[in-house]
This record gives C-alpha cells, sequence and structure tokens, in this order.
C-alpha cells in the first residue's frame, strides 16, 4: 500500500500516478486505519475520565484529515475527469465513506467523551473556536442518531447507506443524460444570430468527432449562446426540450436516466430520518445546522421575499411581452423565447448584450484582474505555481502569498471538456491546520468552472455574467484559503453554516459591478482597449434588468426545495411533480410547459448538500448586499475595510456563529433592505 498514490499524504496529489485501481484499496486502507486509530483514542484512560483536546480532538482531526486527503482526490477526479472506471470505483466506495460516517457518529462512547470534554471547557481555558466545534461537534452527534436505541440505529444507518447510493445515482443520471443528447448541424443558415464563438466551438466539436458542420450540447456555455441569440424558433424549442427533460420519461434521448423514482426515494428516505431523530420533517433536521434557526423562519422568508418579488416580476414580463408583439410581430411567447427575446429587449432598452461585451473580457485580463482585486483587498499576492501537477492541459495551478510567505495554494480548472460535471464550484483539496510538529498545514482548494473554450488556440472570451460566475467561485476559494483558523473542524468553510456559506462567494460578485474594479479586469481582446466609458455605463444601467423575474427564478427554486422537505411519508403518485406546479403558481409569471421536468436534473438538493437549503442563496444574499454597503460607504478598495471584514469574518471560518461574525463586523444584525436596494425592488 505504499506505493498507492492516493495514500502519499506528505504532497499534492500526483495525477498523472493515480488510477482507478487506486482508489477502493486506498479508501480501504484508511478506513481501517481510522477504525483503528478510533479504538485506541477511546481506549486511552483519559479521554474515559478527564479527556482534554490533545488527547481526544487532535487525534480525530488526523484521522479526518487522511480520510479527507484521499477522498477529496478521488470526488474531484470522478466530478473533472469521469471515467467508466473512475466511477466504478467512486461508486463502489461512497456506500463505505457513508458508512464510516454514520458509525462515527452514532458511537456513544465517543459522543460520551466529546460531551465531558466541552463540560471541561472552562477548567481547560479552552478558546471561543474550540468551543464551537465542541458545540457543532454533539450536534452532529444527535443528528446522526446517536441517542437512538440499536434498531433504531441500524434503520438509520440503513437510511444514509441508501441515500448515498442514489445521490450518486442522480448525480450519474444528469452526467449521463447531459452527455447523451448532441444535434448536428449542417446548414449554418440554421446558425442564424448565435455567435461566431459557439459557430466556432460547435465547428471544433464536430471535427473532433469526424462529423461534418456543428455539433450543438446541452454544456451550460452552448446552452445558454443558443436560447440567447439563436434566430432559428425551432432550434431554441428543441435545446430547451432536451435540456429540462434531462434524466426524466420526457426526454427523447432515451428513458434509461429516469432520475422520478430516485427522487420519490431520496425524499421518502429522508422524511424517514427525520422522524427516527424526532423531527416531523427533514427541513426542521436541516435548518438545526443553519443560521435561520427554525422552519417557520425560513417560510417567512421566502415569502416575504415573493411578496416584493413578484409584481415586479410580472410587470417586467408584461413589457417583455409587449416589446416581442409590437416589436417583432411575436403574439405569444414561450419558455423558449424568454431569453431571446429578454436579450433583444436589453439591446434595445441599454444598447448592450452579453454578447457585444464578450470582447471586452479574455479570460487572461479577468484573471489578472480578479488577482489584483485580492490584492488590494486583503494584502495577498497570486502568482503561477509550475511545480504542481494537474489532471488536463487546460488546468492552472496557483499560490497565494502574504508577507512574502505561501498560504494557500489554488487549482484553476475553468473550461468545459468531455467526462466533467457541468456548474461551477469549489472544493477543498487541503484544509488549513497545526500539524503535531507545530507547522501549519496550508489550505489547497480546487476552483472549477465550465467555459467555452476558444477553438483553434485563440483567446477565450467571457461574457459579463460568466466573469461574475469565475468571482463568485473565487469568493468560496478565498474563504477557504484566507483562513486563519488552526483546528480542521473550523477551518475554512468547515463549520460554517449553510446558510452562510454564500457570504464570502456572492459578495466577490459585487466587484464585477464596480467601475474601478471593471476597469482592472477588462480589456478589448484585440486592440487592448479599455471599455468605453458609454459601454460601462450601459452596462452598469442594465445591472437590475429583470431583476424581479431573475428574483422569482431563484425564489420558485428556494421553495420547491424547502416545500418538499417539510412534507412527510412516501412520496409517490407525482407528489413532487405537484409541488413544483404549485410552487411555480405562486411565483412564474409565465407558463412553464407541461414536458419541463427540470427537478429531475436539480442536483443541488438531490446530489449535492443544499436539500432544505437551497433558500441559502437568497439569504447569504442578504448578508452579502449588506456588507457591501459598507464598502461602499468607505470605498470599494478601501484596505481598511478590507482588512476588517478579513479579520472579522473571512479568516475566521467555522471558528463563530455566523451573526457573531455579521454583527462584529457590522456593528448591527442584517437588513434586507440592502439587497431590495441593490436589486432596485426597494420602492
Amino acid at each position: 500500500m505504499t506505493s498507492n498514490p492516493l495514500l502519499n499524504f506528505e504532497e499534492l496529489p500526483r495525477f498523472s500516478t493515480i488510477g482507478a485501481e487506486h482508489i477502493e484499496p486506498a479508501v480501504s486502507a484508511v478506513l481501517a486505519d481510522n477504525r483503528s486509530r478510533l479504538r485506541t483514542i477511546i481506549d486511552a484512560p483519559a479521554n474515559k475520565t478527564d479527556p482534554d483536546w490533545q488527547s481526544l480532538m487532535a487525534p480525530l482531526d488526523d484521522m479526518e484529515d487522511s480520510l479527507s486527503k484521499a477522498w477529496s482526490t478521488v470526488s474531484h477526479l470522478n466530478a473533472v475527469s469521469n471515467t467508466p472506471e473512475i466511477r466504478e470505483a467512486y461508486n463502489t466506495c461512497q456506500p463505505m465513506i457513508t458508512e464510516y460516517y454514520t458509525a462515527l457518529g452514532q458511537n456513544r462512547a465517543l459522543f460520551e467523551a466529546v460531551k465531558a470534554l466541552a463540560g471541561r471547557a472552562d477548567e481547560l481555558h479552552l478558546g471561543s473556536s474550540q468551543r464551537k466545534i465542541l458545540r457543532d461537534y454533539l450536534l452532529e452527534f444527535r443528528l446522526a442518531g446517536v441517542d437512538l436505541d440499536e434498531d433504531r440505529k441500524k434503520k438509520f444507518a440503513e437510511l444514509e447507506s441508501r441515500l448515498s447510493k442514489l445521490s450518486n445515482t442522480f448525480s450519474n443520471n444528469v452526467l449521463d443524460a447531459t452527455m447523451a443528447w448532441s444535434k448536428q448541424v449542417t446548414d449554418v443558415s440554421e446558425l442564424s444570430g448565435i455567435p461566431e464563438m459557439t459557430q466556432r466551438g460547435a465547428a471544433d466539436i464536430a471535427g473532433r468527432r469526424g462529423l461534418e458542420g456543428y455539433v450543438l450540447t446541452l454544456d451550460a456555455p452552448c446552452y445558454i449562446s443558443v436560447m440567447t441569440n439563436a434566430d432559428n424558433r425551432e432550434l431554441r424549442r428543441e435545446l430547451y426540450e432536451a435540456y429540462v427533460t434531462r434524466a426524466s420519461d420526457q426526454s427523447k434521448a432515451g428513458q434509461n436516466w429516469d432520475n422520478k423514482n430516485v427522487i420519490d426515494e431520496i425524499l421518502s428516505c429522508r422524511s424517514e430520518l427525520a422522524h427516527l431523530l424526532g423531527y416531523e420533517s427533514y427541513a426542521e433536521v436541516s435548518v438545526a445546522r443553519k443560521m435561520a434557526g427554525s422552519v417557520g423562519r425560513v417560510n417567512e422568508f421566502l415569502r416575504g421575499l415573493a411578496d416584493l418579488a413578484v409584481p415586479a416580476a410580472r410587470r417586467e414580463y408584461e413589457e417583455l411581452r409587449q416589446f416581442a408583439a409590437s416589436e417583432h410581430g411575436q403574439s405569444s411567447l414561450e419558455a423558449w423565447d424568454i431569453p431571446y427575446f429578454s436579450e433583444k429587449l436589453r439591446k434595445q432598452s441599454f444598447d448592450i448584450s452579453q454578447e457585444e461585451l464578450r470582447q471586452y473580457f479574455p479570460i487572461d485580463q479577468v484573471q489578472a484582474g480578479l488577482f489584483e482585486i485580492a490584492t488590494r483587498l486583503y494584502g495577498v499576492t497570486i502568482q503561477k505555481n509550475a511545480e504542481m501537477e494537474l489532471w488536463s492541459d487546460s488546468v492552472e495551478a496557483f499560490d497565494i502569498l502574504k508577507d512574502g510567505s505561501v498560504v494557500a495554494r489554488f487549482y484553476f480548472d475553468l473550461f468545459t471538456r468531455e467526462g466533467k460535471k457541468s456548474g461551477a464550484w469549489m472544493a477543498e483539496c487541503r484544509s488549513r491546520r497545526q500539524l503535531a510538529d507545530s507547522s501549519v498545514q496550508i489550505p489547497v482548494a480546487y476552483l472549477i468552472c465550465n467555459f467555452a473554450q476558444s477553438a483553434g488556440g485563440e483567446l477565450s472570451l467571457l461574457t459579463h455574467n460568466e466573469v461574475t460566475t469565475l468571482f463568485h467561485e473565487f469568493g468560496h476559494g478565498l474563504h477557504h484559503m484566507l483562513t486563519s483558523e488552526t483546528h480542521l473542524r473550523s477551518s475554512g468553510i468547515n463549520g460554517v453554516a449553510w446558510d452562510a456559506v454564500e457570504l464570502p462567494s456572492q459578495l466577490m460578485e459585487n466587484w464585477c459591478w464596480e467601475p474601478d474594479a471593471i476597469a482592472m479586469i477588462s480589456r478589448h481582446y484585440k486592440t487592448g482597449d479599455s471599455l468605453p466609458t458609454e459601454l460601462l455605463n450601459k452596462l452598469l444601467a442594465a445591472r437590475n434588468f429583470q431583476a424581479g423575474m431573475k428574483t422569482v427564478r431563484q425564489l420558485e427554486f428556494a421553495l420547491f426545495d424547502f416545500q418538499l422537505h417539510q412534507l412527510s411519508g412516501p412520496m409517490g403518485d407525482n407528489v413532487v411533480l405537484r409541488v413544483m406546479q404549485q410552487v411555480r403558481a405562486l411565483t412564474s409569471v409565465y407558463e412553464t410547459p407541461g414536458f419541463n421536468r427540470f427537478q429531475n436534473s436539480f442536483s443541488h438538493i438531490f446530489a449535492g448538500g443544499y436539500a432544505a437549503g437551497y433558500y441559502s442563496y437568497k439569504w447569504a444574499e442578504v448578508l452579502s448586499a449588506d456588507v457591501f454597503s459598507r464598502f461602499a460607504e468607505h470605498g470599494v478598495f478601501n484596505p481598511d475595510t478590507g482588512s476588517r471584514f478579513l479579520e472579522q469574518v473571512l479568516s475566521r471560518g467555522g471558528g463563530a456563529d455566523p451573526l457573531e461574525l455579521f454583527t462584529a463586523f457590522m456593528g448591527r444584525e442584517p437588513k434586507i433592505e440592502s439587497l431590495l436596494r441593490q436589486d432596485g425592488l426597494l420602492a
């Protein structure tokens, strides 16, 4: 086993040496070693009577760190370099991981030791981060069923194992359904209106597949470009239908990946888990860990926001409908018409389009400007690392330095490719923690996007929306990498309430709208000219274009998620579809086609960490808008404000409750008015 590259914990992953055959042996070895170490920890005389941090929590962190290093690498490869062999190995190991954590959370002896340590906090002069870690850990024990009798513990473990498999099946179905669909176009006239960059990319895919003409796919850059720009209405309809029916019985690409029954069983298992723990619904289980604190508070928040946003969205839709009728002779609008005519209305209203902006946002300039913004705000410098091994030629690696020393590293994997899951995310490769020899393990992040890579070696150009996505994920990365916490369970985003974890990411988006920052991230990809003042003013004027419609779309997702997880019992008889229809009746301002099965590819809540927590995006947006108002008040590059945010929020990670950190920075509790004002929804 010493030759297994996944077990080389002293250095970063050597991706070229890792094969699918290494995965199961490595995971099995780490789990076996951790179980052995756990027995030693529990049997230690000190931990039976008077546990302290070094005898109990430090070795538990060692165990967690070892498993994290192996499994984060496996999970990462499964997401960005998915092959049948890696998928099979991942599928084999995921139930083993789930079983391990379930048993750990139900270990009564360990629970009692942690409880005893928490009781000695004053005696041992434990710090605030340590006390919060212990509070969080005790809650996790209870939510893992530590207080259940043996029969119910067994049932809980069975449900957790089943959920792990179902979530993985859901994710694989979405990936396979997305990759299975494509459309060959041989007549270029069918691509009228579609930007040249998208057409070149489609031609490049066709060439790689040995086909004539162009190949369109459901990868986000291609799909969004077609839906926004294609004059061919039937082409838009075809892509829309293919996209919203992925992994469903409505898909024309085949029904092998239908997620309907998977969703029903996931929800039924979650409901049963909640009842085992004494909760009425899974939503109650979810908010027990979150800043919101109660189901009622989340419902009140979402409905209150809907009351403000829906009237605005209706006005925006009526304006769009009248525009399409009067200017383009389109008497009725279907779902596949909305992005297309919205872009035309934006162009008419503000004389600006995403494609026009794209030429001013070459990826190298955006990246350089992003790094410079981080430097001005937080006093760090970012430089390329040529030594870190990568998994694709399109990936880059960087060091973050502060006061001349490397404090963090990250990988940038920004472009879409086959075998890579869609979306954008940040994932941990290594977490900051103090080691036994008093040295500090520096944090390392995976930062993933799915932008289109220009064909023929040309420079990749981003839309302003894509620039915002990049800033968002980098904000997550800064939260992970600029932590000052030395304990694994409070380092970076570890221990951060899920509805507060989006604060740093959504905060970073604001600099995409600041003139001084835009000057740093933009230049014409051919001439090098700055973004003209006239175009800048149009971009800023268009910021809140259809803000109401965008808000209700997010509310649709959040309400659907939260309503579903307040239900109890088996979820058959099309309950999921009915809930979606009920939510759309409250939030939608135009009719959704009957074949739409968006929920079948809603990976955030069925294969991610957002179950009964999708509301977190809007909740944290309130926090981020409020925090940015302080930056705007004192100057968006004010080093004192940046230093205070770094010290009081960003670097603290999960070392304190998020409301405590927020009020330390703002001097008060959050106010929703900042978000309403930012989105132009405040009367």
